[in-house]
């Protein structure tokens, strides 16, 4: 499908910031309960660490995928996923859509593709940088439905896709996971909007205050 296929129509609520804290699932790696302080605070504890140095695992029905964030290069981004993951707003959620070759696509709160709010309420604006691009597999990016419409959903490329860069604002790559991402990439798919036959859901996430840590 062209890059249209993953314009989407978005309207679904989710916690605001200062609704963040200890919310149910959350685990950090380290000392600091970062995530008692809110995106923010997650933020401000990556920068402390060094360049790109927060990540997440997705504990998902076919395994981990453990995702780099890039803090320092698309700060307003990473904000908002960080803090969609520490609200516990993806945790119990499906990926909706999946192609084979292309990318898989999920964080729709209410599993229809249809749904999802930033953390501030209705969209954010777009964010890219001249490093970040859909080169590879792996490459995490917030989904939209034009220009300065992300919001909650996401996706993760299967292969290079040079006619998506500057159209999604790329947040984050797979650190490690890829035998997950093979996994979801091979199950079968039903209707024109590819959705998976079998359920691919993110049971919980946890977040890393260091990229390299163990995820277990």
């Amino acid at each position: 499908l062209p890059p249209s296929g993953l314009l989407l129509r978005e309207g679904r609520s989710c916690p605001r910031p200062e609704a963040l804290g200890r919310s149910r699932s959350r685990r950090l790696l380290g000392p600091t309960p970062v995530w008692a302080t809110g995106p923010e605070g997650i933020l401000r504890a990556g920068a402390r660490a060094g360049r790109a140095a927060m990540a997440v695992t997705l504990h998902t029905s076919h395994g981990d995928i453990k995702i780099e964030v890039f803090c320092d290069m698309v700060p307003r981004a990473a904000e908002n996923f960080l803090g969609l993951c520490a609200s516990g707003s993806y945790d119990g959620t499906t990926f909706h859509r999946n192609m084979k070759g292309f990318m898989i696509q999920g964080g729709d709160p209410t599993g229809t593709g249809k749904g999802g709010e930033c953390i501030w309420g209705g969209h954010m604006e777009d964010q890219f940088h001249a490093d970040l691009l859909h080169d590879r597999r792996g490459i995490v990016s917030f989904a939209n439905r034009g220009p300065n419409t992300i919001g909650a959903q996401f996706f993760i490329t299967y292969e290079r896709q040079d006619h998506l860069n500057n159209v999604y604002t790329v947040f984050g790559k797979v650190l490690d996971g890829l035998d997950t991402l093979d996994d979801m990439e091979r199950v079968p798919v039903q209707g024109k909007k590819c959705r998976p036959v079998d359920e691919i859901r993110i049971n919980s996430v946890t977040m890393h205050a260091n990229p390299i840590a163990d995820a277990s």
